[in-house]
């Protein structure tokens, strides 16, 4: 090669290093951590985690190109809770996607200052992350799922398609439920006054007092139950579903799984939707903005779930105007 050509190359290369530098700046990798309150396995879950990583890739953010994910699945043990929050708080990433509320009290509890979005958590005020919906004020926004009347409603639901249930039971855990189950008790409670439907709380911590509990509500007659959204249900979704059925006990759930995964009925808010907004937000703040000024959203929509193969399992006729309300009907 003539010296000439080599000054040409060199001189072409290193007009071209600040463009490469530029660009290498560009696509710096930012990393988020992911901590589920529920088990890796759950084919809703990973329903929920695709609508995220679809909505980030929308927003520019693609895992290997920009961004890196760190996941931890705590299957609603609370200790793996609080090692894993310690965990991901220690790499410092950008941001932290939280599922559900102790997933966000145990982040809370290690960073005021990593900002943090939270999805499926029903009362961010009362629970202490923010300061307010509308300005939350801190590291911590998000996404609320349910509000207190939901109890409410979930007995309507459950007196509407069994109407001989006389005695109703609210089921969570006291360790991972909102308000320590007492958040949808007010509803709950107001609505079986109406309804003429004797009230009970079912608290529950692990699968010999999910049994137990079903097994003492179906002994005898008029017996009904409704499991509220906590991360623990969610995780024994499957064993509170073979029970109900079981010892034929109509049973309504707060997540929109309940219904798709065999049982009686659901009434929920779309969290798949809920998880695809909560991208965007992740995205704003790995642009720059605060959680402090970005608002809390409630739900936009909710689905209504109708299991009719459960229907008949249990001999119960689902009123036509309550399928003409259905969102979807499983047959």
């Amino acid at each position: 090669m003539q010296r000439r050509e080599f000054i040409t190359l060199l001189g072409g290369a290193a007009a071209a290093w600040p463009l490469a530098a530029w660009a290498q700046r560009q696509e710096q990798v930012r990393r988020i951590g992911v901590l589920m309150g529920r088990g890796e396995n759950d084919p809703g879950v990973q329903t929920w985690l695709a609508a995220f990583l679809r909505n980030l890739g929308q927003a520019g953010w693609v895992p290997g190109r920009n961004l890196q994910i760190e996941y931890r699945w705590t299957n609603a043990d609370v200790a793996r809770t609080r090692q894993f929050a310690s965990e991901l708080v220690t790499l410092k990433p950008d941001v932290i996607l939280a599922d559900a509320t102790p997933v966000t009290a145990a982040l809370k509890q290690e960073t005021s200052t990593i900002p943090i979005v939270f999805v499926v958590v029903s009362d961010p005020v009362g629970a202490g992350f923010v300061e307010s919906l509308g300005r939350p004020g801190g590291n911590i926004t998000g996404f609320i799922n349910l509000e207190d009347t939901m109890g409410g409603k979930l007995l309507d639901l459950l007196k509407e398609i069994a109407p001989n249930v006389t005695r109703a039971a609210i089921m969570f855990n006291p360790d991972t439920a909102p308000g320590a189950g007492k958040y949808f008790s007010q509803s709950f409670e107001t609505a079986s006054r109406r309804l003429g439907v004797t009230p009970s709380a079912a608290p529950v911590r692990n699968a010999a007092e999910i049994e137990r509990t079903i097994a003492d509500l179906a002994a005898g007659s008029g017996g009904g139950l409704v499991t509220e959204s906590d991360s623990f249900l969610q995780v024994h979704l499957r064993q509170v579903i073979t029970l109900a059925e079981t010892y034929k006990l109509p049973t309504v759930h707060m997540l929109s799984t309940g219904a798709r995964e065999g049982g009686l009925l659901s009434y929920a808010p779309d969290i798949v939707d809920m998880f695809g907004r909560a991208a965007a937000y992740v995205a704003r703040i790995l642009k720059g903005e605060s959680p402090a000024d970005l608002p809390v959203q409630v739900p936009t929509k909710f689905v209504l779930v109708i299991n009719r193969r459960a229907a008949k399992a249990f001999g119960l006729a689902v009123p036509p105007t309550l399928l003409a309300t259905a969102d979807e009907v499983i047959e």
